[in-house]
């Protein structure tokens, strides 16, 4: 976030109507962080009610990436046949009731069953909340703006610490769970006070109602906008899939579905889901262990944050070479502090300590620049459908990674599965340095321009 964009906000201009539509759209990225924290302390207590081997833990785990996958595979359309603001009504109904389901769950499948319904919903959030607010900001701050979703992932998984911190002692993994409501109450009666998408009224024949859209988010004339959109869509009417296979599109398709994968099979969703399991074993007792998660959720949202000021300063490749390079190094570290014996006391402060680093070097880059460079790299004519199949190639490989973590451990160690993620956050590295294009200061135009030529700009410009 350049300080031009937090003067812009700050000012108010463009109208303060569209600073609160964004913030509430932005709740979508609350529901899919909390539900992403909110397992973790849970499943402290849930393994002492239930009896389950590891593969059981992680397919209740994993459950919600399952449901997640399946619905950003289907959400574009939906939010295209339905609308953006339909959508996001039904995502806060569906995370509704998923949330409830866990709460009450009397056994493991319909445990499971309530992480699917749960994984639909932000799966559809994941889709259709950058979407709704990219439509309905004014372009000048379309990008601040736009960046309020993945603060407020980070601000959710946070949250859910919170609630899981609050609930430890009474060891209510039900209450935990069925917390979720809360949000998605909020959610679904904000979304009734929130406008559709100019650009969504236009594409169904509904121009009249998308300049008062417009006129309403706007502080200036409209007109020039509303031309733009009619051009966008007549550019867009005559695309599909198979434009994705051009042969000038394929290195952004590679960048994009590459970094998708390795977002997730760096471990980061991992340590996330497990972290408060990952600190017990280092002797902590499960409040102590719920606590240090708290930290690691606070570096979560502080180093976002630090991520959003800085990427239109030094770049997307200079924040992704940093992070993922700190990742590679603060996992060799835990693997060698887990391999060593006596694993207590002053071991167990620096494998606290290495996973809070290791948040805060996905915080400053895979976390949040994965998300900019795919709304960048693509042309506007197959933005969309790029987006979904790098969206659901994501969910994917967090759905493996979530799966497997706790086989991994039972099996290869938790040494070894921590420095399985750090080979592949080095490969990670590579891939950046070799493929990953600077897109900081360059228009949209001229990154098209650069894939037609087939040019990857490494260089920061």
């Amino acid at each position: 976030m350049s300080t031009s964009n937090i003067q812009d906000i700050l000012s108010g201009g463009g109208g303060r109507f569209v600073y609160v539509t964004a913030a509430l759209a932005a709740l979508n990225g609350l529901l899919f962080g909390f539900d992403t924290g909110i397992i973790s302390g849970a499943f402290l207590f849930i393994e002492n009610e239930f009896t389950m081997s590891s593969l059981v833990e992680g397919i209740v785990v994993s459950g919600a990436m399952a449901g997640a996958a399946v619905g950003a595979a289907v959400g574009g359309k939906l939010a295209d046949r339905l609308g953006r603001r339909r959508l996001i009504l039904i995502s806060a109904i569906v995370f509704f009731i998923g949330s409830l389901t866990m709460a009450v769950a009397p056994n493991v499948p319909v445990l499971v069953a309530g992480r699917l319904i749960d994984g639909v919903a932000i799966g559809f959030a994941s889709i259709v909340g950058p979407l709704y607010i990219s439509e309905i900001a004014p372009p000048k701050i379309r990008g601040a703006l736009t960046s309020l979703n993945q603060l407020m992932v980070t601000v959710g998984i946070l949250s859910s610490y919170f609630v899981n911190f609050a609930l430890a002692d009474s060891e209510s993994w039900r209450a935990m769970l069925g917390a979720g409501m809360v949000p998605a109450v909020i959610l679904a009666i904000g979304i009734l006070k929130m406008p559709e998408s100019p650009r969504w009224l236009f594409e169904h024949g509904k121009e009249a109602e998308a300049r008062a859209i417009l006129q309403q988010t706007r502080s200036g004339d409209v007109e020039k906008e509303l031309e733009e959109i009619r051009g966008t869509v007549s550019k867009q009417s005559n695309t599909g899939l198979r434009d994705l296979l051009e042969p000038w599109l394929r290195p952004a398709l590679v960048v994009g579905l590459g970094l998708a994968v390795f977002q997730q099979v760096t471990g980061i969703n991992a340590v996330i889901y497990y972290a408060p399991t990952i600190l017990e074993s280092t002797e902590f007792g499960n409040a102590t262990s719920i606590l240090a998660t708290v930290g690691i959720g606070v570096i979560n949202v502080v180093m976002t944050i630090v991520a959003i000021a800085l990427i239109d300063r030094v770049g997307r490749r200079a924040l992704l070479l940093t992070g993922v390079g700190g990742m590679v190094v603060t996992l060799g570290i835990l693997g060698a502090v887990f391999y060593l014996p006596g694993f207590s006391g002053g071991l167990g402060i620096i494998a606290t300590v290495s996973l809070m680093l290791f948040v805060a070097f996905f915080a400053i880059g895979l976390g949040p620049v994965f998300w900019l460079l795919i709304s960048e790299i693509y042309p506007l004519a197959v933005r969309g459908s790029a987006m979904g199949i790098v969206t659901v190639a994501n969910w994917g490989a967090n759905l493996l990674v979530s799966l497997m973590f706790p086989v991994m451990t039972a099996n290869l160690g938790t040494p070894s599965t921590f420095w399985v993620f750090g080979v592949c956050s080095l490969v990670a590295l590579v891939f950046t340095y070799a493929l990953v294009p600077e897109t900081k200061g360059r228009s949209l135009e001229a990154i098209e321009n650069d894939l037609r030529k087939n040019i990857a700009s490494t260089a920061d410009d």
